[in-house]
């Protein structure tokens, strides 16, 4: 690509310039998990989550505008508006799991957030509710109150924000459950154009990004059974590991079971095969 210029690595993308007005983000193979880029790849991985993150983008343009402008044909590479991304990450959770159960067995809060009492691990939520997070350059993201990122973004911003996102959150976890999907919880990134247009950035509603249960094995009290890369956090968990870079290695039928788990979240979720989208990557925006 001769025209693109790289300008920056993160955990998963590639980033390259196109000129001043457009970036070409490049989804790899790689797997994080706790935060440190494993050595093991998951085949395709990268593949899957621009095709779902553009199913995703054609479909909530009527919720908010987004910064896709093209699939390229690997099916990996998506070309997009550049914004002034906004420096919180937006989380909605519908169900209590994860940093938030944590959080809720330390305090019987969640970002500000006061939740009733007796919840169980994985219980579903009376409402969905939007919890921001630090976007940490290294470490882990922190939970902040809604007010903290009120005053990160201004009080106005937020508003918008917190509204988008929960709107945002119900569309798509109604479409998952028509499907068998709960949609546990999600994190956008969101940025603004030179006209101060809020846009969702990044990816959307991706194993990477949410947490996806298949509905007829859900169970609360506990952990639940993912499509996401819950799996390879397990199997991380239980080796003796420390969290700290460098990772494991992954052997081969956690690298296979994740590509199963990846490419089902797909399929289920977009009603398309996976070889029908390499074959042409553009049917995810039809």
């Amino acid at each position: 690509m001769p025209e693109a210029t790289h300008v920056a690595s993160g955990k998963v993308r590639e980033i390259y310039a196109l000129g001043d007005e457009r970036l070409l983000l490049v989804a790899s193979d790689r797997i994080s998990t706790f935060d440190v880029v494993l050595p093991t790849e998951i085949p395709d991985k990268g593949r899957v989550l621009t095709g779902l993150s553009g199913f995703w983008f054609a479909r909530t343009e009527h919720i908010v505008q987004n910064h896709l402008l093209a699939l390229r044909d690997d099916g990996r590479s998506t070309e997009c508006r550049r914004l002034e991304m906004l420096p919180v990450e937006c989380v909605v959770r519908g169900y209590i799991t994860g940093s938030g159960w944590k959080d809720y067995l330390a305090t019987g809060e969640l970002c500000g957030h006061r939740l009733p009492e007796g919840l169980e691990e994985s219980e579903r939520l009376p409402e969905p509710i939007f919890t921001p997070s630090t976007k940490a350059q290294s470490g882990h993201d922190e939970n902040i109150t809604r007010a903290d990122a009120a005053e990160v973004v201004g009080r106005e911003r937020f508003d918008e924000v917190e509204r988008v996102a929960l709107e945002l959150y119900r569309f798509a976890a109604a479409h998952a459950e028509a499907r068998g999907i709960i949609l546990a919880d999600t994190k956008f990134e969101f940025g603004v154009d030179d006209e101060g247009a809020l846009m969702l950035a990044d990816e959307a509603f991706t194993p990477d990004s949410s947490r996806f249960w298949p509905a007829d094995q859900y169970a609360p009290g506990g952990s639940q059974p993912s499509f996401d890369k819950q799996y390879v956090r397990d199997y991380c968990e239980s080796v003796a590991w420390d969290k700290t870079y460098p990772g494991p290695n992954l052997p081969e039928h956690v690298v296979v079971e994740t590509r199963a788990k990846y490419v089902e979240a797909f399929t289920r979720l977009t009603g398309i095969s996976f070889d029908e989208y390499l074959a042409d990557p553009e049917v995810v925006l039809r």
